[in-house]
């Protein structure tokens, strides 16, 4: 895989580490439990994150394909990071933000169940990718409908980053949940 690939894979490993720790610090019998009534439980937010990966996921398939049709050459130079904005943005936990109808959790999920279903959406965008091998990528452009225009690598970037911030959120459960189990 190219040395690009390479970097924000490893980047999405260690966000999707932090999100695997994140869910252990809630007790299994907890994780379908909200915390509030306006509050997603671990078991949503998980659903949600793969909701999201399977979009972006799509979305990152679509581009590729298409770019690939119109003769895309082969990947040279450096690649653009995810930018300081949006970095910043997706840490922001003190302002809340809604997800979009397409990617609010259904709640029939459980926690189990809602982690396949994200493993296996990070698989098929692996899958993508390295399909894609020694292509462009970085000249492969998605526009995202808040943040604009991104590349492949800041697109997969940008799912590393949810994943962290949602992780965050998965430890904010997890500590009102035991204490609503020891109230």
């Amino acid at each position: 895989m190219h040395p690009h690939a390479l970097d924000v894979f490893s980047r999405l490993d260690t966000a999707r580490a932090a999100l695997a720790a994140a869910v252990e610090r809630v007790p299994t019998a907890l994780r379908e439990q909200r915390p509030g009534a306006d509050r997603w439980s671990a078991a949503e937010v998980i659903e949600h994150i793969s909701i999201v990966e399977r979009i972006f996921g799509g979305r990152v398939a679509d581009a590729i394909t298409a770019a690939r049709s119109g003769g895309l050459a082969a990947e040279a130079g450096d690649r653009a990071p995810l930018s300081d904005a949006i970095e910043t943005r997706m840490a922001d936990r003190v302002n809340k933000r809604t997800a979009v109808e397409a990617a609010q959790p259904t709640g029939r999920l459980d926690a189990a169940a809602a982690w396949a279903a994200l493993e296996a959406g990070h698989a098929r965008l692996r899958q993508t990718v390295a399909g894609a091998e020694g292509l462009a990528l970085g000249q492969v452009t998605i526009t995202h409908p808040f943040f604009g225009e991104m590349s492949v690598y800041q697109f997969v970037e940008l799912m590393a980053a949810h994943e962290m911030r949602h992780a965050e959120q998965i430890t904010e459960i997890a500590h009102d949940v035991a204490d609503g189990a020891r109230s």
